[in-house]
């Protein structure tokens, strides 16, 4: 999920990377159309602005069926003249009026800012549902930088977003505690609330990536009708860890004796984190001397374990490994215990190839839920990474992304909207029991 230990604020920062791929600068002499959403042909895009490597601004957008590209560039199915969209086929989009409040409210004396967005329904239609929605582990400010909340808004649900505490006009520092975080997360609840009071039919949290984390305790805390789960983990910080290394172990060819003997490593680095660097130390003696010469020792990365091993005693002793930030991770946070303690509807949105978040014990975990009785829905898009991103496959190993799956983003709102209307492209979708 590439959180920080390599990088664990930028998990969602990740996937927006990939979800962007290689931009085009907007071409000169023309007229930016104006960041929202628009509606043309039945099709609901969002348009965002954002400063390209080289520091120009340019305009991308996102089509709630996954499609995305940037304005100006040549493979664009949008373009944009005299600040006016259109498709190739000479479709015309017009922008659609959103009502969007901005606010500031108070956690733990912290004033965050947030920003209620809900679209404008004819007198008498059925209310939308409300949405808070709960950041990854970027250090980005949510409220301009995620396209996400203008997606769900396109398709009749209000949505409200802050930005993370320390993060664009919020107070604090940036940190990475999941109880703090959720804390954060339910005093935006009882904000949103109180904004759209008599105007929303019920509330939930949609959590993406690090949010799957800290959504389910927010959802535990204030209560909620629904919680949706994008690309987020039922394992611990530090089992993360371990399943990303055992993921890289099985791409590169190894089985499962040499990853059980790689487990012994990943417990080993494990301990000096979770330890925040004031244990373990001999056992990662123990380790390096007994496997250093394993072919797949020099390999390992995973979030946070080639770091470890790479670093000198003196780093490891005082904390200062190159690429790494604790941040207050909780390290053995256990996230079942907590989805074991919610009665509300769960979706769970996974990738079926995600390397920065490999799924197969969450899913393996989230099936066990179903199997007790709890009311959670999994689906799983086959042939997509980390942000549930389609991509190719290069002959060196590295992956472009693509798009986002078709049916994702609806699947996400039919939840919220209690609907259910099949299928959502190739995504496997399996119900409670």
């Amino acid at each position: 999920m590439q959180h920080n230990y390599h990088s664990l604020r930028s998990a969602m920062a990740l996937s927006l990377a990939l979800w962007i791929g290689a931009c085009a600068a907007f071409p000169p002499g023309h007229r930016r159309c104006a960041p929202g959403v628009y509606e043309g042909g039945g099709d609901r895009v969002v348009l965002y602005e954002r400063e390209n490597d080289a520091g120009a601004a340019e305009t991308k957008y996102i089509f709630t069926d996954g499609r995305r590209g940037v304005l100006g560039d040549v493979s664009a199915i949008l373009t944009c003249a005299n600040g006016l969209v259109s498709a190739s086929d000479q479709t015309k989009f017009a922008k659609t009026v959103l009502r969007e409040t901005d606010t500031t409210f108070s956690s733990n004396e912290l004033a965050l800012a947030g920003r209620l967005i809900e679209p404008v329904s004819a007198d008498g239609a059925r209310k939308p549902p409300l949405a808070v929605f709960v950041h990854g582990s970027e250090s980005t400010p949510t409220i301009s930088y995620s396209p996400y909340p203008y997606l769900f808004a396109a398709q009749g649900v209000s949505v409200f977003v802050y930005d993370k505490r320390g993060t664009g006009q919020s107070e604090g520092d940036y940190n990475q505690d999941f109880q703090a975080l959720a804390a954060d997360a339910s005093a935006a609840a009882q904000e949103a609330q109180r904004l759209a009071e008599g105007r929303y039919s019920r509330f939930g949290y949609f959590g993406g990536s690090q949010g799957g984390w800290v959504a389910p305790l927010a959802a535990r805390k204030i209560g909620a009708d629904f919680l949706v789960v994008g690309f987020g983990l039922v394992v611990s910080p530090l089992e993360e860890n371990a399943e990303q290394v055992f993921d890289e172990m099985r791409r590169a060819g190894y089985g499962e004796a040499e990853i059980e003997l790689a487990r012994e490593v990943t417990d080993a680095t494990g301990e000096i984190v979770a330890s925040h660097f004031s244990n373990g130390f001999d056992e990662l003696k123990r380790v390096k001397n007994k496997y250093g010469n394993k072919s797949w020792f020099s390999q390992i990365e995973g979030e946070f374990t080639g770091a470890v091993l790479r670093a000198d005693d003196e780093g490891l002793r005082s904390g200062k490994i190159e690429g790494f930030d604790d941040a207050q991770v909780p390290w053995r946070h256990d996230p079942l215990a907590v989805l074991r303690s919610l009665s509300m509807p769960q979706l769970w949105i996974l990738a079926g190839e995600d390397r920065a978040a490999p799924g197969k014990v969450t899913y393996e975990r989230l099936s066990m839920l179903q199997e007790e009785g709890l009311p959670v829905t999994i689906a799983v898009y086959p042939h997509t990474d980390h942000g549930i991103v389609e991509f190719t496959q290069n002959d060196d190993g590295s992956r472009t992304y693509t798009r986002f799956a078709k049916g994702y983003f609806r699947l996400a709102a039919d939840m919220m909207k209690d609907v259910f209307n099949p299928p959502y492209g190739r995504g496997e979708i399996s119900h409670p029991h």
